[in-house]
């Protein structure tokens, strides 16, 4: 039986549709495109009137001022997540329909329309003196309509920042470049069908036959994500180029020193920290070689195939129901939280997650984050896989995260990338081990199995997407990168990661699955430092125990109001300490080991 049939029978998961309405004020059906369209009209028509009024006013203001134009500022910015944020979920649903299409690339007209109109705030704050700047925001420390750590980040980019024209003009092409080409290339994704069983299926159906334990399945399956993926790389591969040649103008325009020196700075993050992430877990990927090597000697290999790589080491067929995944993720967030559980119930309760695999729905699982006055949005493709489990329990993170942040607002909702998966990765892991207290030794065997690929994957998968993205942004000085060159440098990033411990042979095309190089340049590292702080958060939860958890919360609850360090020390973790990856890294050493002796075990006894 496939994950994708079990996943599609499991009761109550035809209705896990998400309700889209709150976003609207309760507008319906047929309503919600001329709805989207009111709020973005009156959004713009309030930010033609704010710049009409403010313009030129920002130098004179006093921390009353300043509070008044900060609340403004934040209910135009509001109504126009609202409008976005319907269009844009609305679109995800299915992005084969047209008339979808035409409402997203409308909003983010509108959008880029009204942050025209609303640009000149943030340039005319930038342009502060220092003392003055520093002395509005001191005086308005304790007012918490006042987003000071956002006022302070904007102030961090003044390097970089362009005068009002030229950011006029870049505001209002970005829609017609670097978005278009972005939308572009999610809709390519989108369309790629792989032929399983002379039956046409999205992507993310094909990839969790990946995890079939009929090797053959796996393998024609590979053979087949090949084929269809092939399909779309010249599409992509051109789509890629002209936005790696975008970001290159941008970068040079706005003198940043390398391709991913913007991507820290949003981030909060020195170029040195990331630069020791990179190293730290390249020098450790011994750990990841190690499991590759003992997972073949599991299955019976010589060594493993790239398609191999996310078996199960039983062939049990383990299959989960929705409405099992759901009691078992909304059980668990209870019990380290009541409150954490309540929130995450309330995910379940009250449609604010769209959970079916559907042709033309985006692939694979995100957490939308909304609007600060309504509430965030989980996507997934349940599809009755343990790793179903996990991606529920993971997205479920990030809309705790996100709902506990909503009361910091529109400027602070979200945090960093870098801290971002915090909530997320520790859900993930608390839902594990609620499954390895309820197995024996072959199922624990089997969830340690299924960890360690998940974090395997994230954290060095991660570093090897950034590897393989760092030698694309070489078009810089090469031009125009073929497919082929595109596959080269996948395949260089692999094995500068993983060595030879699987074949790579199937491998080759996968470049052309990942959304994350043209959409979020730079992005990937974020998951394995998020890793690496979630992991430190677990290890902090087991020396405090069960209080551990309102001081979570705090952190969550914070959003991006806090630069990572702050945050962190929070949880009382500090990202400052050198050893700080190494820790990390160490206790994903302890899971591999743990393997290890299980499956040294387990052998004895079969």
């Amino acid at each position: 039986m496939s994950a994708g049939i079990a996943g599609d029978g499991a009761p109550g998961l035809r209705e896990a549709e998400w309700d889209l309405e709150p976003l609207l004020a309760g507008a319906t059906g047929a309503d919600g495109p001329e709805r989207t369209e009111e709020l973005l009209t009156d959004a713009l028509a309030r930010a033609t009137a704010f710049a009409a009024t403010r313009r030129g006013q920002i130098t004179d203001l006093d921390a009353d001022g300043l509070s008044k134009t900060v609340v403004e500022l934040a209910a135009i910015k509001e109504l126009a997540m609202r409008a976005e944020s319907f269009a844009s979920l609305w679109w995800a649903a299915d992005t084969a329909d047209r008339a979808r299409g035409a409402l997203m690339q409308l909003a983010q007209e509108r959008v880029a329309q009204i942050d025209t109109k609303l640009l000149f705030f943030e340039l005319e704050w930038i342009a502060l003196p220092d003392a003055r700047a520093d002395a509005l925001i001191e005086a308005t420390r304790d007012n918490p309509t006042v987003p000071s750590h956002h006022l302070r980040r904007l102030r961090d980019r003044r390097p970089h920042t362009l005068s009002e024209p030229e950011e006029r003009i870049l505001s209002e092409v970005r829609v017609s470049s670097r978005e278009a080409w972005k939308r572009q290339y999610a809709e390519l994704q989108a369309a790629v069908q792989v032929v399983v069983d002379g039956e046409q299926v999205p992507v993310d159906t094909a990839l969790a036959r990946l995890q079939d334990p009929d090797r053959t399945v796996r393998r024609e399956t590979s053979e087949a994500l090949k084929a269809a993926l092939s399909d779309s790389m010249p599409a992509k591969a051109f789509v890629y180029n002209t936005l790696l040649y975008e970001k290159s103008v941008d970068d040079r325009l706005r003198s940043y020193p390398h391709w991913l020196a913007s991507r820290n700075l949003t981030n909060e993050a020195s170029d040195e920290s990331v630069e020791a992430l990179i190293d730290a877990v390249i020098d450790a990927a011994e750990i990841a070689r190690r499991w590759y090597r003992l997972k073949a000697k599991m299955l019976g290999l010589d060594r493993l195939a790239d398609y191999d790589r996310f078996a199960p080491v039983f062939a049990d067929d383990t299959q989960v129901t929705y409405e099992a995944a759901r009691g078992l993720v909304v059980d668990t967030y209870a019990r380290f939280s009541p409150a954490a559980g309540s929130i995450v119930r309330r995910f379940f309760d009250e449609r604010w997650i769209d959970a079916p695999p559907r042709p033309g729905k985006t692939g694979g699982a995100f957490c939308h984050d909304g609007a600060p006055s309504v509430h965030p949005y989980v996507l997934l493709n349940f599809m009755g896989t343990r790793s179903d489990v996990l991606y529920m329990a993971h997205e479920l993170g990030h809309g705790l995260h996100a709902t506990l942040a909503r009361l910091r607002g529109v400027f602070e909702l979200e945090p960093t990338l870098t801290t971002a998966e915090t909530a997320s990765v520790f859900g993930e892991t608390l839902v594990l081990e609620r499954m390895l207290e309820e197995a024996d030794d072959r199922g624990r065997l089997s969830l340690l199995a299924l960890r360690l690929d998940n974090m395997i994957q994230t954290l060095f998968e991660a570093i090897a997407a950034n590897r393989f993205e760092h030698r694309a942004h070489h078009r810089r000085a090469r031009g125009e990168l073929s497919v082929e060159d595109l596959t080269d440098a996948w395949r260089e990033s692999q094995a500068e990661v993983y060595g030879d411990s699987f074949d790579t042979t199937f491998n080759q095309a996968m470049w052309a699955y990942y959304p994350h190089f043209a959409i979020y340049p730079g992005y990937v590292y974020a998951y394995a430092y998020g890793q690496l702080l979630a992991l430190s958060s677990l290890a902090r939860y087991r020396e405090v125990g069960p209080g551990f958890a309102s001081t979570l919360l705090e952190m969550l609850a914070a959003g991006g109001s806090k630069s990572p360090q702050q945050l962190a020390a929070i949880i009382d973790v500090d990202l400052t300490d050198p050893g700080f990856w190494d820790a990390g890294l160490a206790l994903v050493n302890e899971q591999l080991q743990a393997a290890e002796s299980l499956a040294e075990a387990v052998g004895r006894r079969a």
